[in-house]
């Protein structure tokens, strides 16, 4: 499962063989969030609230959900449409 970047102590990874909608996953320590790439919202699991402004400045930086999206549509081509 390739990990895409490390935000200070914070893993962002996108796996294959994953399920929508797009999503990339933040991993700190114990804590793992779900993150929708289109809205950067947190749609399952839970990060502390410093960690997840973190992830969001990095995830808002320009072309950086364009990056995500690509890497999530490469890794899952069985849910393109």
């Amino acid at each position: 499962m390739p990990t895409i970047q490390m935000v200070d102590s914070i893993k962002i990874d996108v796996y294959g063989r994953d399920h929508p909608p797009p999503h990339f996953h933040a991993i700190y320590a114990e804590q793992e969030a779900l993150i929708e790439i289109n809205t950067l919202e947190i749609y399952a699991g839970q990060m502390p609230t410093l960690q997840w402004r973190k992830i969001k400045q990095w995830a808002k930086q320009p072309g950086m959900q364009a990056l995500l999206l690509e890497n999530f549509n490469r890794l899952n081509p069985h849910l393109r449409k």
